[in-house]
């Protein structure tokens, strides 16, 4: 039905007209084929189609991928699209769908219902239609999201507010009293177990409808990595569309995995360049400079002070490497957003 594409094809083709899901590759072979195997059992007789991009892995993978889509005969649901940069999360999202909607029905256009999902997900038996179902009953309902879980069943914090100036504050401290006070603006709230309404969901699973791409375009590429998703449900929020958190929907996600950043079973690594500069761009395009910069005086007075405290107390330091001189770095410097 739809040829598996080697090169960059935005808004080319679609394998349906039904609703779409979308993995972005990159250097993930195995947990790509994995998380595509789930998916070919949840999927099955639907009208689901998925594409995967790869983000010019230099491993090979995107060609292997090509290779097994191939030979297990998906190619009638499955394509894989190989682009021929790594531009990133939301760049690799994008391309596998047009950035505008045409409503020709000659022509391209953005599937009812898109599903982001990361290569390190391993979808459990019918979550996505349990975030379909959702999502059809209730229609300000632009973005939802799956509860995200250990292989052993031990959730995961899924959904999470907006990051503000008291939110870096309090994750600046890290001190149960100044925890307790802002506890109502802490980024990663305590962990619920029924379905709600929040400011954004994690990107490792979300539903979109379409209408919140009409309404507010794609992810913003400028994000190469962190906080695309943040910013994504930030904008649609401004344009009234709901975010809701349905835990009924599981789905297992190996944190970190694909990243290599965010592995909580391994020793803290000294977070990339580019963790500081999405963050950067959040505050900066969504709150302008003055507010950035009371951002960044919250969070680096509260971790002084949390350092300070960590030294006389004796604690052990569970921060990535050089994580102060970075922040201070990167606020100083680098880009602007």
């Amino acid at each position: 039905m739809t040829q598996v594409s080697t090169t960059s094809a935005r808004g080319q083709s679609y394998l349906s007209k039904g609703p779409l899901v979308v993995i972005v590759n990159y250097q993930t072979f195995d947990l790509t084929l994995e998380t595509l195997r789930a998916v070919a059992e949840e999927l099955s007789g639907g009208q689901w189609s998925v594409v995967v991009t790869d983000n010019a892995s230099p491993d090979g993978s995107g060609a292997r991928l090509v290779e097994i889509v191939r030979a297990n005969g998906w190619t009638d649901w499955c394509e894989v699209r190989l682009l021929p940069r790594n531009g990133g999360f939301a760049y690799g999202n994008n391309e596998a769908f047009p950035p505008g909607v045409d409503r020709d029905p000659a022509k391209p256009h953005i599937p009812e219902r898109v599903l982001l999902l990361n290569p390190d997900t391993v979808v459990r038996p019918g979550a996505i239609a349990e975030l379909m179902r959702f999502m059809d009953d209730h229609p300000q309902a632009g973005i939802v999201g799956s509860r995200l879980e250990d292989p052993d069943g031990t959730p995961q914090v899924s959904a999470f507010n907006f990051p503000t100036v008291l939110s870096e504050v309090e994750g600046g401290f890290r001190l149960g009293v100044v925890t307790r006070l802002l506890r109502k603006w802490m980024i990663a709230p305590p962990w619920r177990n029924d379905t709600h309404r929040c400011h954004w969901v994690a990107g490792a699973c979300m539903l979109v409808r379409r209408e919140v791409f009409e309404d507010i375009g794609m992810m913003d590429e400028g994000y190469f990595m962190y906080y695309e998703e943040v910013d994504f449900c930030l904008r649609a929020a401004r344009k009234g569309w709901e975010t809701w958190y349905v835990p009924a929907a599981r789905v297992v996600h190996l944190v970190g995995q694909s990243s290599g950043v965010t592995d909580t079973k391994k020793p803290a690594r000294r977070l990339p360049s580019y963790w500081f500069e999405s963050r950067k761009r959040y505050f900066t395009k969504n709150h302008g400079i003055p507010y950035r910069i009371l951002a960044d005086l919250g969070w680096a007075s509260g971790h002084i002070v949390h350092r300070l405290l960590r030294l006389l107390r004796g604690g052990k330091n569970a921060d990535p490497p050089r994580l102060l001189r970075d922040f201070l770095t990167h606020a100083v410097g680098g880009r602007t957003g």
